[in-house]
């Protein structure tokens, strides 16, 4: 059944400095109506694409994320608050657009985006923008677009640095064509190992979101075939051109396993999610006087706000700091919200703790 992409007056008003472009006027804005957009990861190149897509009247968007808000992510994701920690991205960037933009309608996938999902969850959508942060999911969410036919707006960020392209748009290039092999594992750490300057995915995600309304309004030159590389220190903008490669646009199914195609541990392989214990039962046993580990994962920055005491690790540390670690006497791991917690009470245990937990809610509930 076709979508009614005739604008209200109230629709007309609001998109009024669109419809005095005569490159986009009433017939681009109703292409904006009627397209559908997923956009995979609501975190901090996700946020300004979700904000800016919506405000030009996308009418349908897709959120796709399984994570929850991080007091860490509160510095550069700006559709969140401090009130929204511990709660789903998915969710809470929902609500916010619905609250700037009752005229478009929004999707929730509040899933971990894998080989069996994709397919289904992407085959609604007529353009995808990628916005996740590692490499498995990038590769994945590629050979998806390419199997589907559908065009991928690609962004990512380093330190001060970040990248833009647009791929399998017409017959053109992706990301394989790109990057034929990931980095070696360790080579591209994460936000959360080295840190990024707030305003950079803002940066980025804002060029994102101006390539995918080029793409559906069918305007302008689109950043196929070229990599668009943000330099926000120096403040230099540089394209770098690369060509398709026949065999890269030819996929006929996905790749067995993303994760190991990567160097990383398969996600069938993912350890179990760890015991978890309340703050009222971790006070209990803080006052019993029974030996007890309290660790703290979260930032030094953030353990200077607020601490309840114990050792101080953060999570992107902890790997090479195990030794600090007594594995006979049982740990409490926490951090702002129980994400960070419990991942890593999943590796500590992995490496052999005999008893670990994981603070449920974290400090939100201590």
């Amino acid at each position: 059944m076709k979508t009614n992409t005739a604008l209200s007056p109230a629709e007309t008003n609001r998109y009024s400095r669109h419809l005095l472009l005569p490159e986009i006027g009433p017939a681009g804005q109703q292409k904006m109506k009627a397209a559908r957009v997923l956009v995979v990861g609501c975190g901090g190149l996700g946020c300004p694409v979700l904000q800016y897509l919506a405000a030009a009247g996308v009418g349908t968007l897709g959120l796709l994320d399984f994570d929850t808000v991080d007091d860490s992510n509160l510095q550069r994701q700006v559709l969140y608050a401090t009130a929204d920690v511990g709660r789903p991205k998915a969710v809470v960037a929902a609500e916010k657009l619905a609250a700037q933009n009752p005229f478009i309608s929004l999707q929730t996938h509040q899933t971990l985006l894998s080989r069996d999902n994709v397919l289904e969850l992407f085959a609604p959508y007529e353009l995808v923008v990628d916005c996740s942060d590692n490499f498995a999911t990038r590769y994945l969410v590629n050979d998806a677009c390419v199997l589907l036919s559908k065009p991928l707006v690609f962004g990512a960020i380093f330190k001060f640095e970040g990248q833009v392209s647009v791929f399998n748009y017409q017959n053109g290039p992706t990301y394989r064509c790109l990057y034929p092999e990931p980095p070696a594992p360790g080579d591209a750490p994460s936000c959360a190992e080295i840190g990024v300057l707030g305003v950079l995915p803002g940066l980025v995600g804002t060029l994102q979101a101006t390539e995918a309304l080029k793409i559906i309004l069918e305007l302008g030159e689109v950043l196929s075939g070229r990599l668009l590389l943000v330099d926000a220190l120096g403040m230099r903008f540089q394209t770098v051109r690369f060509r398709a490669v026949a065999a890269n646009q030819q996929l006929t199914a996905l790749a067995p396993d993303y994760a190991a195609f990567c160097g990383e541990a398969p996600m069938e392989a993912a350890p179990q999610r760890a015991p978890e214990i309340s703050a009222d039962d971790l006070k209990a046993w803080q006052q019993s006087g029974r030996p007890l580990q309290l660790l703290d994962v979260r930032e030094p920055h953030e353990a200077a706000r607020r601490s309840i005491g114990g050792r101080l690790i953060p999570l992107g540390q902890l790997g090479g700091r195990l030794t600090d670690i007594a594995a006979d006497v049982p740990v409490v791991v926490h951090c702002a919200s129980g994400v960070r917690s419990q991942k890593a009470a999943q590796l500590l245990l992995a490496q052999g703790v005999g008893e670990v937990y994981s603070l449920r809610n974290g400090l939100a509930d201590y």
